[in-house]
Formats: structure tokens, sequence, C-alpha cells
């Protein structure tokens, strides 16, 4: 049985020239619990991975914080070399332990680790790297000065932001091309609307993670659910399906460690929603 892919999604060029098909996947769930140590079923994440360019994904999000570095390892082993598929990855934030998550801007600490996720992803160039999260302890100025000298020394193509303000791009963009940016965003998260409003006037790519929360809206009699029993989709396919319509930049990521679940989120690709249903899952999310 063919499925549909996520071609079907359209597509959209990082940094204005690398294209790439706009419904991704993303990398952090394919480690262990609390995003820590190698995941419970390895040989079911090799097979979800390899599954990515027969359903046509060309854009994989990880960082080299996922595990820590156990994303990106899997992610090469599956997939180099790479060929359509775009890897991006992050830096700029450590982990001493399972489910903690601390800043770490200084430039040093960044040019070391997007050298180290080169090494670790198998390639001379990272195709796009984003910034994990400014970290305010580092004036931003010179964490954005690292990038630059990524981008200038050619260890990144593209690189990106994540969690930041629109005064935080318009700053980052004095020094170095924003190419993406990576906020959470969701049906009943909005925000991060500013900063999608500022991407799509000047092409940035809006990578929203956690793009699948729905809350009340995902059970029977919410609005989500009558639009998914409609489609005979799934509720969570019915939010991917909202948020690709919901802007030209918006790059969604839903990410699994189980190759049923990504055959189910790559088909939301194909669900074209009405402008009412559309609106009526807006006013809902808004509400709740």
């Amino acid at each position: 049985m063919t499925l549909p892919g996520a071609a079907a999604s359209g597509q959209f060029k990082i940094g204005g020239v690398r294209t790439i098909h706009r419904l991704g996947f993303g990398a952090m769930r394919i480690t262990g619990r609390g995003i820590w140590g190698e995941p419970a079923d390895r040989a079911e994440v090799l097979r979800t991975l390899k599954r990515l360019p027969q359903l046509g994904v060309t854009f994989v999000d990880t960082a080299d914080a996922y595990g820590p570095d156990v994303s990106e390892k899997l992610i090469a082993e599956a997939l180099h070399p790479y060929g359509d598929i775009l890897v991006a990855t992050k830096g700029g934030l450590t982990r001493p332990g399972p489910d903690v998550w601390e800043p770490n801007g200084r430039p040093e600490y960044l040019i070391a680790q997007a050298r180290k996720s080169c090494r670790q992803l198998g390639v001379e160039r990272i195709d796009l790297w984003q910034l994990h999260r400014i970290d305010t302890r580092v004036p931003r100025a010179e964490q954005f000065g690292a990038i630059r000298a990524l981008l200038d020394e050619g260890v990144i193509a593209h690189a990106g932001l994540s969690e930041v303000t629109v005064d935080d791009i318009v700053a980052a963009s004095a020094i170095f091309p924003v190419a993406t940016v990576q906020n959470r965003y969701n049906l009943v998260d909005r925000s991060s609307q500013g900063v999608l409003d500022y991407c799509e006037r000047h092409g940035i790519g809006f990578i929203p993670w956690f793009p699948l929360a729905a809350g009340e809206l995902a059970r029977p009699g919410g609005a989500l659910a009558e639009v998914a029993r409609a489609h005979a989709a799934t509720p969570g396919q019915i939010a991917l399906a909202w948020l690709l319509q919901r802007s030209p930049v918006m790059l969604p990521i839903p990410g699994t460690a189980r190759l049923a679940h990504l055959e189910e989120n790559v088909a939301a690709a194909a669900i074209v929603l009405s402008d009412a249903q559309c609106a009526a899952i807006d006013r809902a999310g808004r509400g709740q």
C-alpha cells in the first residue's frame, strides 16, 4: 500500500536556497526516557528513521543535547549519506541529567559543539545549525558572533534561533542571516504568533515545537475530534494539517520513536481542511 508522503505538505527553501518538504521529523523522542541515553527499542528507532526517505521526509531536526549525542549518532547510523534529507541540529544546552537542560552560550562552547555535531553526523558542513537557547548569562551579541564565525568558517551553511522574540531575531539579523526560528506553537499556545508573523514577512522558516498539543480539543466532542471524524483521521493529524495551512513558512516536526506513528503523522500532509474547519479549530484553540 502506498501511503501519502510528506511531499503533499508543499515545499520551503531554507535560507532561500535549500528546498525541503514542509512536514519534517523531530528527533528528540528517539532517545531514552528523559531525553537521556539510548532508546528503549533501538531497532524500532532505526526502522523508523530509515522509513523517512521512503515517505518523502526531507527535513530532520535534532540537537547535540538529545541523549546527549545519542540522537545525532542514530540519525547518522540510519540515514548517512543523507541524499535529499537536510539534517538540522542545535547547540547551546548542556545535559547534567535526565530532563535537565542548562544553557551554555559561551562562544567557544558553541563552536566546539557545532564541530562535534559535524563529526557525529558524519558531515563536513551542517546544513542548518540552530542556537538552542540564548544564554542570558552571556551577551547575545557574543553568541550571535560565534554563529557568524561558524558560517564564515564553513562549519555550517545556514543558521537559526530557538525560543526567541522578534527583537532577538532583529538583533541576530544584523550579524548573520536568520534562516529559521524554532518556537513553541500549537493550537492552544499562540504566544509566538507575533514571531510567526515576522517570519512570514521575512521568508524565515518557522519550526513549531510541541506541535501536537491540543488538550480538551482532542477529546470526544471537542472541535478537533469532530473535524477528525469528518476526515476519518486522528486529532493529531488534524492538528498537523491545521499548522500546515496556518502559514506557508510553517515547518512542523512531529517526532516519534515508532514506525506506525511516523506513518500516521506523515499522512497528515495530504489532509486539506476547509476554511470553515480551520476557523472552527482556530476559535476553539483560542478559547482553550
